[in-house]
């Protein structure tokens, strides 16, 4: 007997037990699908959960695979699990394209720009929707390789299968951490602590920062729990401390004070300070180098409090460099007409991650 046999055979029987594997997982798929629909179709009350694994995937930043293969590709993310509970490289995962610092550190990185907000660590994303809007009670993302990159994940309010777009398209973020460092590459079911929404959502973004990860990250499926019905407050926030009682007289009492001083400081400091205090006597370039720490909407706000920092907010040498990755969500063709006067002198602008579901229109980013 051939010695090629008992391999074939080995191979044949690690074949079935993947299809069988296969089978059970895609049955437990059916099952939790199943429970959605029929949630939709019976009067159920709001405290019954819809299970849901993602539909479809509607866009994303980058992905490791290739535009014409499945292998590493963020659309693995739809549907039911392919790998997990295992842990492994698996190529039928969604995997972004960096991992670590060295693509920051290598000679041909760009510079970082400058102004963008200390709370944003963002590399890269990916939107997913789900068949039923609902309001979200819990996000199961199932990672299998090197997890903890997962730093942000937001609700949409625009429905992506709606025949009606809405005429306002409002980003939550349902939780947001710093990037983390998980010791050991073992797959696990990451479940934040999300916060509750006033708007039915089945559109969910995922946004990771790999900077503190020794090899890529993979990510199999994500789950969205919700209900129906906008879910009421739970007892424990809406008890009331007789602490509280105390403090709100304390404030009351506080603001009284407060109104008292600010009419006296109107009406005798005022007079006796009519010009800017010492930014009058301070270099222009100094107070330009101090507006230069500050983030784009710190400067919009600083600009409506003075004629004088309203000059240095509108002056075109604060916008040389300009990224407004960091407020993707609320870019549109008025934020970029209203900064078209500032930045007559940019030199690197940055619009990644913005313009999405028409937000940006081809007439507005020429002007």
């Amino acid at each position: 007997m051939s010695p090629v046999f008992p391999m074939l055979t080995v191979l044949s029987m690690f074949y079935y037990m993947c299809l069988r594997r296969r089978a059970r997982t895609a049955t437990r798929g059916e099952m939790n699908s199943r429970r959605a629909i029929e949630s939709n179709t019976r009067a159920l009350p709001i405290n019954v959960e819809i299970v849901q694994y993602a539909k479809e995937v509607l866009d994303f930043s980058s992905h490791y695979g290739s535009e014409n293969s499945m292998s590493y590709t963020m659309w693995n993310l739809a549907g039911i699990p392919n790998v997990y509970p295992s842990s492994g490289d698996f190529t039928q995962t969604a995997v972004f394209r960096t991992y670590g610092t060295w693509w920051d550190r290598c000679p041909s990185a760009r510079l970082p720009f400058k102004r963008t907000p200390s709370t944003f660590c963002s590399q890269d994303y990916v939107e997913l929707a789900f068949e039923e809007p609902v309001y979200p009670t819990a996000v199961h993302i199932l990672e299998t390789y090197h997890p903890g990159a997962v730093v942000r994940i937001l609700a949409c309010s625009a429905n992506p299968y709606s025949q009606n777009p809405p005429a306002e398209v409002r980003w939550e973020i349902l939780w947001s951490e710093a990037p983390t460092k998980v010791n050991g590459p073992q797959a696990r079911q990451f479940t934040p602590c999300i916060k509750q929404i006033n708007f039915p959502t089945n559109l969910i973004r995922l946004e990771v920062n790999s900077s503190l990860l020794d090899y890529y990250t993979e990510l199999d499926a994500v789950v969205l729990h919700g209900v129906k019905e906008r879910p009421v407050l739970s007892l424990k926030t809406s008890m009331i401390d007789m602490n509280d009682i105390d403090e709100e007289e304390d404030e009351e009492k506080f603001a009284c004070g407060m109104d008292t001083l600010n009419k006296q400081f109107s009406i005798v400091t005022l007079r006796e300070w009519p010009t800017n205090g010492y930014f009058d006597k301070l270099p222009y370039e100094l107070i330009q180098l101090i507006l230069s720490h500050l983030t784009v909407p710190d400067l919009c706000r600083l600009a409506q409090t003075c004629k004088l920092l309203y000059q240095h907010c509108c002056d075109p040498l604060q916008y040389i460099h300009l990224s407004l990755q960091p407020y993707w969500a609320r870019i549109n063709d008025t934020s970029l007409e209203y900064l078209q006067s500032r930045c007559t002198l940019i030199q690197w602008l940055n619009l990644s991650w913005t313009g999405n579901r028409g937000a940006i229109s081809v007439s507005g980013f020429s002007r």
